[in-house]
């Protein structure tokens, strides 16, 4: 594990990281064909089609409405009329996902309801129903809809490095230890106590149980951050975007 981790920080701290971006990605459908956009299309409403459905529930839109416009605001965006009217931006991809959300929303409030909206051309990114269950476990109280939105975006980041670690985990025969491990609290030290019950459960040492956990640790930072690196325009960015990361999900605690 130590090689492979050692291997994935070198690309992290490439600057070439910056070749595939979620700004770079729009910008290539931009002038692109209609197969390229569709295959944009689906990476950013895996990255964002949550943190803008509970934007639009916490501004008041029930749940139909959230979701087509939700649905609707992603095939908008990567229409070639739409497309050929952008020009290249900097800064933090969600805030800018967000303005476009809010004129989209905006535009949208005369026109006619969901079958005018998507047009069907691509199906819902997510199970809606699932997403209208964790809205509703949302607390209401002094939640603004945008630090709801950046709440959803802290958690989808912190879901998808989690989902990448336990794949590198899998593919180097190590799921157990994963599995094990990845339930302790990530941002603190482990008592001996702890340590000495997971070195049972795994049969390893409890130096080599402190070893794995510091790994572990080490890698989930790393692949935080080549997440964070996608949403940024530039490298000075990401550690700002990760502090303030860290500050949403603590205001969930």
């Amino acid at each position: 594990m130590a090689k492979q981790s050692e291997r994935d920080s070198t690309v992290v701290g490439n600057d070439s990281w910056f070749a595939t971006t979620h700004w770079s990605i729009v910008w290539a459908a931009r002038n692109g064909d209609k197969a390229g956009a569709s295959a944009a299309l689906n990476k950013l409403c895996t990255a964002y089609w949550r943190p803008l459905f509970h934007y639009l529930r916490r501004r008041g839109y029930g749940f139909e409405d959230a979701r087509d416009l939700t649905q609707g605001f992603f095939n908008h965006l990567l229409q070639e009329e739409q497309l050929r009217h952008l020009r290249h931006q900097d800064g933090r991809f969600r805030a800018f996902l967000l303005t476009l959300l809010k004129h989209y929303v905006s535009d949208e409030r005369d026109k006619a309801q969901a079958q005018k909206r998507g047009g069907g051309q691509f199906p819902v990114f997510l199970d809606a129903l699932t997403e209208e269950e964790r809205y509703r476990t949302e607390p209401v109280e002094s939640v603004s809809p945008e630090l709801l939105f950046d709440q959803c975006w802290a958690q989808t980041v912190l879901e998808r490095a989690r989902k990448r670690l336990r794949e590198e985990y899998q593919s180097a025969g190590h799921s157990r230890v994963f599995e094990v491990l990845h339930r302790l609290p990530l941002g603190k030290k482990t008592a001996g106590a702890t340590n000495a019950q997971i070195a049972s459960e795994l049969g390893l040492s409890q130096s080599a149980v402190t070893a794995a956990v510091f790994r572990l640790r080490r890698r989930f930072a790393e692949v935080i951050r080549a997440e964070v690196q996608q949403t940024v325009a530039t490298r000075q960015e990401v550690d700002g975007e990760i502090r303030y990361l860290l500050e949403v999900i603590g205001q969930q605690a």
